[in-house]
């Protein structure tokens, strides 16, 4: 087994940890704000890992120059995608979630 295969083994398996992960904390997290936060995050670091995995494994080509131009459209559209949301949520009257105190948490 070649050292690139390790290295590419382990950029995709920490892609697919961040993309579960994220997709656990939509499903658990109780409201709109604390569900938007870790599809934002955790979503896009995982989909940058798996691309770069993917990358690696590809070696230099069209292919991987592609690739590139997609982590780097990701790392742009999804942060600005995330806000704009959380932005028209907010005008639109969603309401944070409360404790049982009656305090943000």
């Amino acid at each position: 087994m070649e050292i690139r295969e390790i290295i590419v083994g382990a950029f995709l398996g920490v892609g697919c940890f961040f993309v579960v992960v994220a997709s656990i904390g939509v499903v658990r997290f109780p409201d709109f704000y604390t569900r938007l936060h870790p599809a934002g995050k955790s979503d896009t670091l995982g989909q940058a890992l798996i691309l770069s995995g993917l990358m690696i494994h590809e070696g230099v080509s069209v292919v991987s120059l592609k690739l590139f131009m997609i982590i780097v459209l990701i790392f742009i559209v999804n942060p600005a995608a995330s806000h704009s949301i959380a932005k028209a949520a907010y005008l639109a009257g969603v309401e944070p979630w409360k404790d049982k105190e009656g305090g943000r948490s």
